[in-house]
C-alpha cells in the first residue's frame, strides 16, 4: 500500500476487493466517485447502484466474512516477505499499470523488487513433449542468465520448465497464479513454487489468499503474465491451449509475441504455427528475442570465463568436421534425444550453430 494509506483505508480496499462481482474496473469506479475506499463503504446502496454496481456487492460490504478476509490479509502482510501493492503505489510495476484493467491490488510473496525488473514472459502447452520442455528449460536458463526475470503462470508443463531453467541459472523467476497465494495450484507445483521464493522470486496474484482454483481465473491471470513482461515467447502448445489467449492479451498490450517452430506433425507445434502466420516473430534462438527487446543485448561473457568453459564431447566431434545430429549421436556414443538437446544448449551459449543441416563449432 502507498505510505500514506491508513490502516483502516488499507482494511478498507482489502474489503472492497474482496466483495463478489467487483472486478478491477469497477473497484476504480469506485475509488474515482468517492475518493476513498472507506467512503465508497459508507456510501448509501443507492449510489453504488448509480454507479451501474451489482446490488450483491452493495450488500455484502458488511458482511461478517468479508471483513474476516480483510483481516486475514493484514495479518499476512505481517511476515515481512508478504507484500500488498495498489495501483496507486509508486512501487507497483509501471508496465502492468499501463493495462485499462490491471489489479487494483496485488498480492506479492518473495522478492517484491522483482516486478520492476524487465521481465520475459514463457508459456505453453500444460502436456508438452520432452524436447519441448527440454528447449523451454535452455532458453529461460539463458535469458535469465542474461539478466531478463522470466515470468510464467506455475502451471504443469512449459511454464514449471520456464520457471526451472531460470532457477537453474540463479536468475529471478516470476510465477503469476491463478488462485490465491495460500492455496498454491498445481499440488505437484507446491515444491516449486517454494524454491522460487528461497531462491529470490517472487509469487503474485491479484486474487484473495485463499481463493481456489476456478476456470474463469485462468485467463484473467494471463493478462498479468503478459501485462509485466516486455514480451511473450511460447514454446509449444495447441491451436486450443491458454497459451495463445497470453499471446493475444500480449499483442493487444503492445507487447513482443514470439513463437518457437516446431515439426508440422507434431500437434503440440501447430498453435506456434498459427501464431507466426498471425504475425508473432519465428524464434529459433535467444539472440532472435533479444533483437526485438527495445535494445537489450546479451551481455558477452568476460574472455577468462569463455576460457574455463568446460569442454564438452560433442564440441571435440565438431572441431574435427560439421556434422548432422545423426553422426553426433554416433560418434559419442549418445542417444540421440540426448545429443538434441546437449546441441539446444551449447547453440544457447553460442558455441555451436546449424548450419545446412549440419552443426558446426564456434570459436569463442
Amino acid at each position: 500500500m502507498p505510505v500514506d494509506v491508513s490502516p483502516a483505508e488499507a482494511e478498507a480496499r482489502l474489503r472492497l476487493h474482496a466483495l463478489p462481482e467487483l472486478g478491477p474496473r469497477r473497484f476504480r469506479r469506485l475509488m474515482s466517485a468517492f475518493g476513498s475506499a472507506s467512503a465508497a463503504l459508507s456510501a448509501p446502496s443507492s449510489a453504488w447502484r448509480s454507479l451501474g454496481l451489482p446490488q450483491e456487492s452493495a450488500e455484502r460490504r458488511r458482511d461478517a466474512g468479508i471483513r474476516e478476509q480483510a483481516a486475514t490479509a493484514l495479518r499476512w502482510l505481517d511476515d515481512p516477505a508478504h507484500h500488498l501493492l495498489a495501483w496507486d503505489d509508486p512501487a507497483y510495476p509501471a508496465l502492468l499499470a499501463e493495462l485499462v484493467d490491471a489489479p487494483p491490488l496485488l498480492f506479492v510473496a518473495g522478492e517484491v523488487a522483482l516486478l520492476e525488473r524487465p521481465q520475459l514472459a514463457m508459456v505453453g502447452s500444460r502436456r508438452a513433449s520432452k524436447p519441448g520442455l527440454d528447449t523451454a528449460r535452455a532458453f529461460a536458463r539463458s535469458l535469465a542468465g542474461g539478466g531478463f526475470v522470466i515470468t510464467s503462470g506455475l502451471a504443469l508443463g512449459i511454464d514449471g520448465a520456464a520457471h526451472e531453467g531460470a532457477l537453474e541459472a540463479a536468475g529471478g523467476t516470476v510465477a503469476v497464479l491463478g488462485t490465491g497465494l495460500e492455496h498454491l495450484y498445481p499440488r505437484r507445483h507446491v515444491g516449486l513454487a517454494q524454491r522460487i521464493i528461497e531462491q529470490g522470486g517472487a509469487l503474485v496474484s491479484e486474487l484473495p489468499l485463499h481463493s481456489p482454483p476456478q476456470a474463469a481465473n485462468f485467463p484473467r491471470r494471463n493478462r498479468i503474465i503478459s501485462g509485466l513482461s516486455l514480451g511473450v515467447l511460447v514454446v509449444e502448445a495447441s491451436p486450443s491451449s491458454g497459451s495463445l489467449i497470453t499471446a493475444r492479451l500480449a499483442a493487444e498490450q503492445g507487447r513482443e509475441v514470439y513463437a518457437i517452430p516446431g515439426s508440422i506433425h507434431h500437434p503440440g507445434a501447430r498453435g506456434c504455427h498459427e501464431l507466426i502466420r498471425q504475425g508473432a516473430s519465428l524464434v529459433e534462438s535467444v539472440d532472435h528475442i533479444l533483437e526485438g527487446l527495445r535494445g537489450w543485448t546479451r551481455p558477452a561473457a568476460p574472455a577468462a570465463s569463455r576460457e574455463r568453459e568446460p569442454a564438452h564431447p560433442l564440441l571435440d566431434l565438431l572441431r574435427a568436421a560439421p556434422q548432422s545430429s545423426e553422426q553426433l549421436a554416433l560418434g559419442s556414443g549418445m542417444e540421440l534425444p540426448d545429443v538434441l538437446v546437449a546441441l539446444t544448449e551449447l547453440e544457447l551459449d553460442g558455441r555451436v550453430a546449424c548450419e545446412a543441416g549440419v552443426w558446426v563449432h564456434r570459436a569463442p
